[in-house]
């Protein structure tokens, strides 16, 4: 590059050096030097990292207007700021158990219930949990009275299957593997509330009344299904029992309910040469009867619902148009009983050797884990009129959240609170590669810890590339990119130039602040960004309300740089009173980040304030930026809160986890409901 330009830079140093052009660069600077161009820098936008060419398919959406200053705005943020914490809100002591109160906002939150029996990945993690996590930390600091809960869906064939890989039992497969999960959402800093699990006694008692309700109002119909039957085994072998070859591309290893290589649905009885998985015998056909729930005369009520609750409730886009998709299509009746020992019973005479089918059992878990968590369950759950329910999720576990388990709700008529907000992410893709667990292609949870990459890093950069409107993708490069420009050079380059001016220039002493308008404009322009971001996060744009946490900072570094604090501290008294206020507005904006970036990254949060000894009090989300910090306040010591991602580093850790693959991943977040 530098070859390329030689000419120009030869022509520019010519150029420069001549007599005319020296008159004119002292006539217009005046001996001012570059600080006369102050006046015009601060009236321009603050400056933006461009993105170039996006690794993913995620669009960035539609870009939101820049937002005028006017001087009604000026006006308020100086009141606001002029307030301090005096009358803000005192953070919220959370009781055990957390339980709705009347007259108080009261959020129940839950996330997709993940398969026990694998690790998850990437992909599961943003689709749901960490999502849901984010929510909930920010519901926390607006003191809404929040619950968060999830935990590990354990009934189903795929848990038999695992076990018999293993050699364990089932119960010892739940046990191991929700050990596993509970350990990697720890480290990833996931606050639930309570994490538990559904093989559980209250899963069998609510998930059997809910039954019995369905079928005493007649919302039940029987029907015979033909199955692959194992005589040498002597049970009805579930899809993932049986292998053969497929029948649409002749493939030889296909599972019974989907052919890996063309990727093709099957049903079992399908297969060619099909084989028991245990005993590698052939089963037969056989017929088995069993439970379905009848969804076409549930419809109509289910139609008028979701009338309600799409008026009212924030869907994501894809939420909606799955359901609608689902209704259009005509809803037909589903079977609700499998033919396996390890699930929650059905209490029906004829049907006693069989257990539900983990699409009606799962969703039932998150009133179950409610129930262990607290005996005072049903004020969550069957209190539809003042508490909102939200559920994070993938996109491919839509139709169960918004169609089947509102159904079996609705059909119980039990007064059960249904979902008023249904949060679905897109998928995750990673780098161009194949994803595969047996192959171990891609990041998973228990993984991430050992790549000595914070678990602040890894939140911040998942919740970066949401999947908010479509697809969008893992790269390596792109995390090494937004760590060291985002993070490193952004975010943590401003808080900590914002705490070493009070350390080195005010000995740890937040200094006096006189306020010019200049800082009465930027106070405006935080209290903007401020405003949008409560907007986003309410309408829970999780992605979207992350830039304006890094437009502040961007604001901040923009303001150190054109007022050079540095300079005025050295200078005549006034200079040192101007040093004073950049210094105290900017470590001001700092402990507002801190607050901000609480629900994102919650141990960078925790740094900042620990460094700047912010008070207890000011741990809690105001509509509008006050003074957080006083005059006089004395601050910690202050670190750099971040560390460069090297480019030998960040290859090293493409290599190990197959990101050369040439085939595209796709981390699809698949949850047993």
């Amino acid at each position: 590059m530098a070859d390329k330009f030689s000419s120009l830079k030869y022509w520019f140093k010519n150029i420069s050096q001549l007599e005319q052009c020296q008159k004119v660069v002292t006539l217009l600077l005046k001996n001012q030097g570059s600080s006369i161009f102050k006046t015009h820098l601060q009236k321009q936008p603050a400056p933006t990292i461009p993105s170039g060419k996006p690794v993913c398919s995620e669009p960035e959406g539609e870009e939101t207007p820049a937002h005028i200053i006017s001087e009604e705005d000026i006006l308020a943020a100086a009141n606001s700021w002029s307030k301090g914490l005096v009358d803000t809100m005192q953070p919220k002591q959370r009781p055990h158990p957390i339980l709705p109160v009347e007259g108080e906002k009261n959020v129940l939150i839950t996330s997709a219930l993940p398969y026990v029996n694998n690790v998850p990945h990437l992909g599961n993690i943003i689709g749901s949990v960490l999502s849901a996590d984010v929510f909930a930390r920010y519901c926390r600091l607006r003191n809404w009275n929040t619950l968060y809960i999830c935990g590990t869906d354990e009934y189903g064939t795929a848990t038999e299957t695992k076990a018999m890989e293993e050699g364990l039992t089932p119960q010892q497969i739940c046990d191991k593997y929700n050990a596993v999960h509970t350990a990697i959402y720890q480290w990833f800093n996931i606050s639930f509330d309570f994490f538990g699990r559904t093989t559980t006694q209250q899963q069998t008692m609510i998930a059997q009344d809910i039954f019995h309700r369905l079928l005493d109002r007649e919302f039940l119909l029987t029907d015979t299904v033909e199955q692959l039957r194992c005589e040498t085994c002597q049970r009805f072998l579930a899809d993932r029992f049986v292998e053969g070859t497929c029948p649409f591309c002749n493939y030889e290893e296909a599972r019974g309910d989907q052919c890996d290589k063309c990727g093709k649905l099957i049903n079992a009885v399908e297969l060619k040469k099909p084989q028991c998985k245990v005993c590698k015998q052939s089963p037969v056909i056989k017929s088995s009867k069993h439970l379905f729930l009848d969804l076409p005369k549930l419809e109509k009520r289910l139609e008028k619902w979701l009338e309600q609750t799409f008026s009212s409730g924030d869907w994501t886009a894809n939420g909606r148009l799955i359901t609608r998709s689902w209704i259009r299509d005509g809803l037909k009746p589903r079977c609700i009983t499998r033919d396996l020992k390890w699930g929650t019973p059905v209490p029906l005479d004829g049907f006693r050797d069989k257990v539900f089918y983990v699409w009606f059992d799962a969703p039932i878990g998150y009133i179950s884990i409610t129930a262990n968590y607290t005996d005072q369950w049903e004020k969550w759950w069957k209190n539809p009129e003042q508490v909102q329910l939200y559920n994070f999720m993938a996109k491919d576990n839509v139709p169960f959240h918004s169609v089947i388990f509102p159904s079996c709700l609705l059909g119980a008529e039990n007064n059960y609170t249904l979902v008023n907000h249904l949060i679905a992410t897109e998928y995750l893709n990673y780098e161009d590669g194949k994803f595969s667990k047996s192959r171990g292609v891609g990041v998973f949870g228990d993984m991430a810890k050992d790549t000595g990459i914070p678990a602040d890093i890894w939140r911040f950069y998942l919740l970066y590339v949401r999947p908010e409107g479509q697809d969008s993708g893992f790269s390596w490069n792109d995390l090494m990119l937004k760590n060291n420009s985002e993070l490193l050079n952004n975010l943590g380059n401003f808080v900590n130039r914002a705490g070493m001016f009070v350390q080195k220039f005010f000995n740890g002493c937040v200094p006096g602040m006189e306020l010019l308008l200049e800082d009465k404009k930027l106070l405006a322009q935080v209290a903007a960004e401020l405003q949008q971001y409560h907007q986003l996060l309410e309408k829970v744009r999780i992605r979207d309300a992350l830039r304006c946490i890094l437009n502040i900072s961007r604001h901040g570094n923009q303001y150190i740089q054109v007022n050079e604090p540095w300079k005025c501290i050295k200078g005549n008294q006034q200079d040192q009173k101007r040093a004073g206020t950049v210094t105290g507005l900017a470590v001001n904006m700092a402990a507002l980040l801190s607050v901000m970036l609480q629900p994102y990254m919650p141990t960078i949060s925790n740094i900042i304030q620990e460094q700047l000894l912010m008070p207890q009090e000011s741990n809690v989300l105001t509509s509008d930026f006050r003074c957080y910090i006083q005059c006089g306040h004395r601050i910690g010591n202050v670190s750099p809160l971040f560390q460069k991602l090297e480019n030998d580093q960040i290859e090293s850790l493409r290599k190990r986890f197959g990101g050369g693959q040439v085939r595209r991943l796709v981390f699809h977040v698949q949850y047993k409901t």
